[in-house]
């Protein structure tokens, strides 16, 4: 059952009678048994008010109900995975129809097939592709390919881009590097986005070491013109492999990717996230001579790619085809991008009208949205973030993010944008008392990265 979620922007305890007590012992429970509480990082209670983390029901469409009974407008939707909405129906239904004639094989199943001649035919660049469950291994069958191929031991990482991979070459670079060998960390160097001079002379610095260039091919801004052509240029003249982490831009900047938007075709790609609306399911892509290097059809040194018990489970490849058709023949980028333009719009009014136009900053390609929280000296703030969020939850919408959904209509937009007017007034109140803490209802929200719980 709905709850209605109502605020009086005129007071700093406002959002008191907004309680979650059954998610407030499900997280009890949780702490109990998981570590940090839930399976992914940027999952935590930690990254939302105190005391106000929802712990979810259930989800249709464009909505998600908690254990309390609250329906929430959600953004974000399973860390950007759930692109189409919650039970998609196309995707349910192709999902039940495999899982109904088995699951897992001790041989490949016929669905491989279908779902790799789909893949290949959805992102036309790439001439081999193989299935695995999350982009982390993804990424890092990617890295070691590169190694492998080039005989070089160096890794160079965008450093301007928050996530890879969960595995050390990666994590041993960020706050969380507890049990990661320094010799491991240092094999992974850094290079700025947007900036091949800076790429260049790192290249130089480390002649003949480094194995491959990784980065997503955009993020808040777009590529500089030229960009991502000259990195392709940068890796051929230096020797290395150049991959494109397409975990987010996959799907969201075109069917085909960033790669088929921008028309630069790199050595190595990587998709998932939207690939599956939810279920686990992503992939590595590439140029064959790569690639076959971990298969068995070459007479060099093999390379133990990707070998996964799950990789290929037939329900998430029937979900991939589904989401694939979905996206081609219902032309789904388009809509997310009408959606997040209309709702940029509308919060960037919003917040303008109440004076905090500077201080609420929504960033990012229109189907892949973000916001900034700024103090009143302009800097990024964890106590301003947390005001934000939980007005947004008191009002009724989860939004770590305002990445869209193509479940979300024009009255969700409209009611969220109602929402952030509410929440842009009472952060007016707080940043001209100079302090938002009376607005906070307990600590701030903290960074997923970190060195200290």
């Amino acid at each position: 059952m709905d709850t209605e979620h109502t605020e009086d922007t005129e007071s700093p305890d406002s959002t008191e009678e907004f309680l979650l007590p059954r998610s407030r012992r499900a997280n009890e429970r949780l702490h109990a048994m998981v570590p940090g509480g839930a399976h992914t990082y940027a999952k935590g209670d930690d990254q939302y008010p105190e005391d106000l983390a929802p712990v979810i029901s259930h989800g249709s469409g464009a909505h998600v109900w908690d254990v309390d009974g609250n329906r929430y407008i959600e953004y974000g939707s399973g860390l950007r995975s759930v692109s189409l909405g919650h039970a998609h129906p196309r995707v349910i239904e192709a999902v039940r129809r495999e899982i109904g004639r088995g699951s897992n094989f001790v041989r490949p199943s016929f669905v491989e097939v279908e779902a790799a001649e789909r893949f290949l035919a959805t992102v036309p660049t790439a001439e081999m592709v193989k299935f695995t469950k999350n982009g982390s291994d993804a990424t890092t069958a990617a890295v070691r390919l590169a190694r492998a191929a080039t005989g070089r031991p160096r890794v160079a990482i965008c450093g301007d881009h928050p996530f890879f991979s969960v595995d050390d070459w990666f994590i041993g670079t960020t706050p969380m590097s507890a049990g990661i060998p320094a010799s491991t960390t240092e094999l992974t160097v850094a290079f700025p986005y947007g900036d091949l001079a800076a790429t260049e002379e790192l290249l130089t610095r480390y002649q003949g070491e480094v194995a491959c260039l990784i980065l997503e091919p955009a993020g808040h801004t777009e590529p500089p013109p030229g960009y991502l052509a000259g990195l392709r240029d940068l890796a051929d003249r230096h020797g290395c492999v150049l991959v494109f982490d397409e975990m987010i831009t996959g799907f969201r900047w075109s069917e085909a990717g960033a790669q088929g938007l921008y028309g630069v075709v790199p050595d190595l790609s990587t998709f998932g996230k939207a690939l599956g609306n939810g279920f686990a399911v992503s992939a590595l892509a590439g140029r064959r001579d790569l690639m076959e290097r971990g298969g068995l059809r070459h007479s060099g040194e093999r390379v133990f790619l990707l070998s996964t018990t799950h990789g290929a489970e037939t329900h998430s490849l029937a979900a991939a085809m589904a989401v694939q058709a979905t996206y081609v023949e219902e032309g789904v980028t388009a809509r997310l991008h009408a959606l997040g333009e209309r709702l940029a719009a509308g919060v960037r009014d919003a917040a303008a009208g109440m004076g905090v136009g500077e201080h609420i900053v929504v960033r990012g390609r229109a189907s892949n949205l973000v916001f900034a929280t700024l103090d009143e000296n302009g800097q990024p703030s964890q106590e301003y973030r947390t005001l934000f969020l939980r007005r947004l939850l008191a009002g009724g919408v989860l939004a770590p993010s305002f990445v869209v959904s193509s479940a979300l209509s024009d009255a969700d937009i409209d009611r969220t944008v109602e929402v952030v007017a509410q929440a842009c007034a009472v952060y007016r109140k707080a940043l001209d008392a100079t302090d938002p803490t009376p607005w906070l209802g307990g600590r701030p929200v903290k960074p997923v990265f970190r060195r200290l719980a």
